[in-house]
């Protein structure tokens, strides 16, 4: 008995070395018969599948050979970049990657300041007051000796920018002035201990008025100006009167 209690385990161990062994063959062979109808697949045409298919002989799955897509990328960043020839090249490329230039206008940018008006007029007021005019006259003196057509329309031209340039601003020239001598009366004031008084758009609205009446009146036009204004005021209202009706006889 106690032998075959010595030889019972090592009998269990030889059936279980078996099974192994037939489970490393069952796997081989499915990995071959795999790898052959692979094979096969890619053998067979089409038309020959779909006729195996039909016959019910054989049925074989039929997955087109997919190539892997190959990542876009370049090991290195100074390499240059591969690209599939089965596209077209665009005409317009960057070949060479250089630094962006970047163009900023001064009168847009933020980084150039605000634009002073004032002082720009005074700080280039020779240009105003000596060499637009002194250009003017030699501009008028070249226009009564050139016959030619072009450079007759240019010269008129640059006379027109020259005379635009020159014509002041009222409106503005107007406000200005308006500024100019509040701040002078409200500096003097500040000197003394009072509160600063900022002049509001329709303050200077008025202001505008006044003076507009005051030199009417000197000049004695205020009376043409009163009547044409009241006549237009006139014209504006008959617009909103209603009509007679027409009688219905």
């Amino acid at each position: 008995m106690k032998k075959a209690d010595k030889f019972a385990p090592s009998s269990s161990k030889v059936v279980f070395d078996d099974s192994e062994e037939e489970e490393e063959e069952l796997s081989s062979s499915s990995a071959s018969s795999s790898d052959e109808e692979k094979e096969i697949e890619h053998e067979l045409t089409f038309e020959e599948m779909q006729r195996l298919r039909a016959d019910g002989s054989k049925a074989v799955s039929f997955k087109p050979n997919q190539e892997k897509k190959e990542k876009k990328g370049r090991a290195n960043k100074n390499r240059p970049m591969e690209v599939s020839c089965k596209r077209p090249v665009s005409r317009f490329r960057d070949v060479v990657q250089a630094p962006k230039k970047v163009v900023r206008d001064p009168r847009f940018e933020s980084l150039c300041g605000n634009l002073d008006t004032e002082g720009f007029r005074k700080r280039y007021d020779f240009l105003f007051m000596e060499k637009l005019p002194a250009e003017r006259e030699e501009l008028k003196r070249q226009l009564r000796n050139e016959s030619d057509p072009e450079v007759v329309g240019d010269l008129e031209n640059r006379i027109r920018w020259i005379d635009k340039m020159l014509k002041p601003d009222t409106t503005k020239s107007k406000e200005a002035a308006i500024l100019t001598g509040h701040k002078k009366k409200e500096r003097e004031a500040a000197k003394q201990g009072k509160k600063p008084y900022y002049l509001k758009k329709s303050d200077i609205r008025k202001q505008k008025l006044i003076e507009k009446y005051n030199d009417l009146k000197a000049s004695g036009k205020l009376e043409t100006y009163l009547t044409k204004k009241r006549k237009k005021n006139a014209s504006k209202e008959h617009r909103y009167m209603p009509y007679r009706r027409p009688n219905s006889s």
